[in-house]
């Protein structure tokens, strides 16, 4: 079985590769861990400077395993569980010293969105796309997706792009503040060298300062988050939103 993720050094970058290609990349039990090992290995090992995050195979990440969805909403007591070991990992990227770029080809839906918000910078290829669709299987998004993005776009895109569960490209996402640079691996290497030309010590320091004013309640919003998403799994939207993801159709909703 091959592993869930791969890993590439060059240099003094480490690139951390998703890779379930056969599945889009979508985040199960198994590839959360493993990414969570790789990140752990790349924020200890004192040779790697700069952490690049990618997908393997035509998309980075369709976001969570629609199945793996389905088992948390058969039973809403696993929702803290399941939620904790995706944070623990996703927070990684942020609360790493060495800077983090995400870059995003093909799609980059739901919970690997918010992956990407948990990094410090965002690379985009000019035909991928983005987005928060979880209100359209009647959950929020909820790994950090409604804390981050506000910080990131501010509060109207915020909520425009996750009440609508609206999906957009390359230029929406660079006009909004969303992804910093629009290009594929050159593009993304150029912005790697400019991280590189700078002390590291201080680029660490710096990242720690802007997180720390960014984002000061980040604790408190997650909790919000997960307390939302408790009440989302007790409906009977959510099991309406992923059969009719796992069936293709579009979801009849009943508020309930």
């Amino acid at each position: 079985m091959p592993d869930l993720v791969l890993t590439e050094d060059r240099d003094a970058v480490r690139h951390v590769i998703l890779n379930r290609p056969d599945k889009r990349n979508a985040f199960n039990e198994e590839l959360i861990l493993a990414l969570g090992v790789a990140l752990r290995a790349a924020a200890d090992d004192p040779g790697v400077r700069v952490v690049v995050l990618r997908g393997n195979g035509p998309v980075f990440s369709a976001g969570m395993d629609v199945a793996t969805l389905g088992r948390v909403g058969a039973e809403p007591s696993r929702l803290r569980e399941f939620r904790r070991d995706c944070l623990s990992v996703w927070n990684l990227c942020e609360e790493m010293t060495k800077p983090t770029v995400c870059v995003i080809h093909g799609v980059c839906l739901g919970g690997a969105l918010e992956l990407a918000l948990a990094c410090d910078l965002r690379v985009m290829a000019e035909d991928a796309v983005v987005g928060l669709p979880e209100t359209r299987l009647g959950l929020v998004p909820d790994v950090g997706g409604s804390s981050r993005l506000p910080q990131v776009v501010g509060v109207g895109r915020a909520k425009e792009l996750i009440l609508t569960s609206r999906v957009i490209g390359a230029v929406d996402a660079e006009r909004y503040g969303l992804v910093n640079r629009v290009g594929g691996m050159q593009v993304a290497s150029g912005l790697v060298d400019e991280l590189l030309g700078c002390a590291p010590v201080a680029v660490g320091l710096a990242k720690r300062l802007i997180d720390a004013s960014a984002r000061p309640a980040l604790s408190t919003t997650l909790e919000l988050e997960v307390a939302a998403q408790e009440l989302c799994v007790r409906t009977s939207d959510v099991r309406e939103g992923v059969a009719a993801a796992l069936e293709k159709r579009a979801p009849v909703w009943r508020g309930e």
